[in-house]
C-alpha cells in the first residue's frame, strides 16, 4: 500500500490553504475580468476561447486545446500561466520523452545511502504540457494519476501537488504526422476541450502592428496569484445548482450512452465536470445559481472529446460536437428550479 507523504518545500509546493472566509461571487467575477482582460491582449478576438480558459482554471479542471498548428494555442496556455502569480512548468512532449521525464524520479544519494525524490515539472501550479500527443501512450499516461488525484505515486510512495492544480495541454489534430491518439481515460480528465481557430481579418491585421518587433506574453504581469484563485474555486462551489437542473445534468450525459452513432459515451465523472463548469459560467455572469442556458453553453466543450463514435457514424461524416448539440435539441428543458 502506497504511503501519502508531502513534498518538503525546498523540493516543491504543498498544497495551498484557502482562506477560512471565502470571497464572494463579485469578487469571483472582478478577477475572472482581470485575468480575461490581461489574456485578451495576446489572445486577439477570441472571447469565447478566454472564457472557456476561465471556466477551466476556476473550475479546478484541466483544458485540452486542439487545432491545426500556428494558432496561438501554446500562446493561449503560456498566457493563462502568466496572469496567475503562482509556480509554472512547461513540458515538450516528443517521442523520447520518459513517464520519469514528467513525474520525477528517484535518484540514489551515496552519501546518505537512500534515493532521493526528485520532482518533475508536473510539480507545479500550472503544467503547460505542449504537443501532449507527440509523446507515446507510455508517457501520455503518466498524467493520469496526477489530473485526476493530484498526486504522484513513485516507488510506493505518493506526493500531493499543489493547489490549484491544473493542465493545459495543447495537441494537433490525429491526422497530423507523428501524433498519437490520447488515450479514452486520458480525455476522460480533461473537463474541457476547445479549438482556437483561426483569428478574423481585423485580428491577424492587429497582429501584424507590432508583433516583428516585440512579444506580447513579454508585458504580462500576474493580476491574481495561487492562494486567491484556490479561495475563488472554494467559492464558486458555492453557486446553487437546482435539482431539477440536477436531474437534466444527468439527463444529458445518460443521453450519450444510448445514441445509435455513439459506442462509447460520456463518464460519470463527466456529469461532475459539467455541473462545476456551469457553476463558473454562473458566477462570471454574476448570478449565484445555474440557468439551463450555463449547462447548454457548456455542453459541447465539456462531453464531446469524451465520446467515441461508431465507424458509420465517421463513414457519414457526423462529429462529437454536432452528436451533443443534437441531443441537446431533442431534450425538454426544465423551467423554474
Amino acid at each position: 500500500m502506497a504511503q501519502r507523504v508531502d513534498l518538503d518545500p525546498a523540493q516543491g509546493p504543498g498544497p495551498v490553504t484557502p482562506s477560512a472566509e471565502l470571497p464572494d461571487l463579485e469578487t469571483v467575477r472582478r478577477v475572472a475580468g482581470q485575468i480575461g482582460s490581461a489574456i485578451s491582449q495576446v489572445v486577439l478576438g477570441k472571447p469565447e476561447v478566454v472564457r472557456l480558459a476561465l471556466i477551466a482554471l476556476l473550475a479546478e479542471g484541466h483544458l485540452l486545446i486542439e487545432d491545426v498548428p500556428g494558432t496561438g494555442k501554446t500562446v493561449l496556455a503560456k498566457s493563462l500561466a502568466r496572469t496567475v502569480d503562482a509556480t509554472v512548468s512547461r513540458v515538450q512532449f516528443t517521442p523520447d520523452l520518459m513517464p520519469s521525464d514528467v513525474t520525477g524520479v528517484s535518484v540514489y544519494d551515496r552519501q546518505t545511502s537512500r534515493f532521493d525524490f526528485r520532482p518533475g515539472p508536473v510539480f507545479a501550479n500550472i503544467v503547460v504540457a505542449d504537443e501532449i500527443n507527440r509523446a507515446s501512450p507510455k508517457t501520455q499516461s503518466a498524467l493520469l494519476e496526477c489530473m485526476e488525484e493530484r498526486q504522484v505515486t513513485v516507488d510506493g510512495t505518493s506526493y500531493r501537488l499543489a493547489r490549484p492544480f491544473l493542465v493545459l495541454a495543447t495537441q494537433n489534430p490525429v491526422e497530423m504526422e507523428g501524433t498519437y491518439p490520447l488515450p479514452e481515460a486520458q480525455r476522460d480528465r480533461f473537463l474541457a476541450r476547445m479549438s482556437i481557430g483561426y483569428p478574423d481579418r481585423s485580428a491577424e491585421v492587429g497582429m501584424l502592428a507590432d508583433r516583428d518587433r516585440i512579444d506580447p506574453l513579454d508585458s504580462l504581469r500576474p493580476v491574481t496569484d495561487a492562494a486567491t484563485v484556490a479561495s475563488l474555486v472554494d467559492a464558486v462551489a458555492t453557486v446553487h445548482l437546482a435539482p431539477p437542473l440536477r436531474h437534466y445534468l444527468v439527463e444529458i450525459v445518460a443521453a450519450t450512452r444510448s445514441v445509435p452513432e455513439v459506442r462509447l459515451g460520456a463518464s460519470p465523472r463527466a456529469v461532475l465536470h459539467l455541473a462545476r463548469a456551469a457553476k463558473v459560467s454562473a458566477a462570471l455572469d454574476g448570478r449565484s445559481f445555474v440557468v439551463p442556458d450555463d449547462i447548454q453553453r457548456l455542453a459541447v466543450p465539456v462531453l464531446a472529446h469524451r465520446l467515441l463514435l461508431t465507424v458509420e457514424a465517421h463513414a457519414a461524416r457526423r462529429s462529437a460536437d454536432e452528436v451533443v448539440r443534437v441531443l441537446l435539441s431533442r431534450l425538454r428543458v426544465p423551467r423554474g428550479g
